[in-house]
């Protein structure tokens, strides 16, 4: 018996129909033509990144060992004795600075576009879901290193939990299991890095795309009609290059500079200097600028506002209908999150 009749008789699949429905959804979805150009064309990005994320993720995992004796010392030797280990470990951590930097430019540009638009507003909230993942996975995973910088990050990150009203103590005893950072944090952490958060973020994901594919890639406003063009070859082609330029971008990284080890986690001894990586300068700035309380209900107001913009930029739109209001706040969001970046990064 041939094999594909084998495989018919179990798996009774109008093939023929398969391919049909796969040339309509993928090969011959109609993109705008403005996505000829690469800045518009960046979309997938986030996605090849978290790949290679998952890729690398489950290799370090053969090596890691999440408890407070061995996650240094499994880290070192990851690093320095295991064969491409520093690549591996390189890839993965140029791999979740890359992503913050691809899902904010990605955001900028529906910003700037108003590709969030009606009837996209749904995507617009599971992409700012999709940051916070990615951002939860960076500070999860920054922790499993157990070095000095990341113990006593995790502590001052997880202590901005207790400003929150009512349920401040519970989360922060949740998260570090415990009302200080103990051996439980770092196997609750871990098990919300590898086995909470990419289920989550694969949810989002597969939730972000279907959206898009029932709605289709947003036109420029005021210039639909311009046309369009099937994904394959031209978009896949640019897909292809995306993916090969960011591995080779990764590997360079990881050998020029390679990430580093630092020194074993001290509870007892503080470090001078303690700062997050730099994709939370924003946040640290802000909390440092005021008051605990203040500056947490600043964050969850900006957060809210920026969840729900394409709901508020409606509205401005209807009662200001000649004021660009996307650009204005594209300009304060792109504006702010620099400045306080810089700043933080300017301070020692």
């Amino acid at each position: 018996m041939r094999a594909k009749e084998w495989i018919l008789e179990r798996f009774p699949i109008d093939y023929q129909k398969f391919i049909e429905i796969n040339e309509k959804i993928f090969i011959k979805e109609p993109i705008p033509y403005h996505m000829k150009k690469w800045f518009y064309a960046m979309g997938a990005t986030p996605l090849i990144i978290f790949a290679f994320q998952v890729l690398t993720g489950i290799l370090l995992t053969f090596y890691y060992i999440p408890s407070p004796e061995m996650a240094y010392e499994s880290v070192r030797h990851i690093t320095e004795d295991v064969r491409f280990g520093f690549l591996i470990r390189g890839i993965h951590r140029w791999g979740s600075n890359l992503m913050v930097i691809a899902l904010f430019l990605h955001m900028v540009r529906v910003i700037f576009t108003r590709a969030y638009r009606p009837p996209r507003e749904l995507n617009w909230i599971i992409g700012v879901l999709l940051l916070l993942t990615t951002l939860t996975f960076a500070f999860t995973g920054y922790s499993l290193i157990y070095n000095q910088l990341s113990y006593w990050a995790t502590t001052v990150g997880t202590n901005f939990f207790k400003a929150v009203p009512w349920v401040g103590d519970t989360i922060l005893n949740f998260l570090r299991g415990g009302e200080n950072v103990n051996p439980n944090t770092l196997t609750r952490f871990f098990t919300i890095h590898i086995g909470l958060l990419p289920p989550v973020m694969t949810f989002l994901i597969f939730l972000h795309i279907l959206v898009l594919r029932l709605h289709g890639v947003a036109e420029i406003e005021g210039r639909e009609g311009e046309g369009h063009y099937p994904f394959y070859p031209s978009h896949f082609y640019k897909v292809i290059i995306a993916t090969l330029f960011l591995i080779t971008v990764m590997s360079a990284l990881s050998v020029v500079l390679p990430p580093g080890i630092g020194e074993p986690a001290t509870p007892d001894e503080t470090p001078i200097h303690i700062k997050p990586e730099w994709y939370f300068y924003p946040v640290y700035r802000i909390l440092k600028l005021l008051p605990l309380s203040i500056g947490i209900y600043s964050l969850v107001a900006g957060l809210i506002v920026l969840t729900f913009w394409p709901f508020i930029d409606e509205y401005f739109k209807r009662k200001m209908p000649k004021v660009k209001m996307h650009y204005v706040f594209g300009t304060l969001f792109v504006g702010l999150i620099l400045i306080l970046t810089v700043w933080e990064a300017m301070v020692f």
